[in-house]
């Protein structure tokens, strides 16, 4: 897995690119397809905002949360990136065998 955290007028700090590591290596439970996974750090005022580009084996899933506080927008990220690969490993299964 390939992984990348860029950031938009914020300076990604190392416990702040740790962070994303950490919350993104969990994904990888569910699915192990995964190849690269591109995070978008931004703020804005006082919205903190982020955003995330997964490249799996033959789809790409697209994700962003916005929250007052920069590691609550990483766990919704992370939640909503979670729901998405699920439901995309549901979809590749066939339920119609039997």
């Amino acid at each position: 897995m390939n992984l990348s955290v860029t950031g938009q007028h914020i300076e990604v700090t190392e416990p702040l690119k740790e962070y994303v590591e950490e919350k993104m290596n969990k994904l990888e439970r569910h699915f192990d397809h995964v190849t690269d996974i591109h995070v978008i750090l931004s703020v804005e005022k006082l919205r903190q905002q982020a955003e995330a580009i997964l490249n799996l084996t033959g789809t790409r899933i697209h994700a962003e949360a916005e929250e007052h506080d920069m590691y609550a927008a990483i766990d919704a990220l992370t939640d909503k990136l979670d729901r998405q690969v699920i439901k995309h490993k549901e979809k590749l299964k066939d339920h119609h065998r039997r």
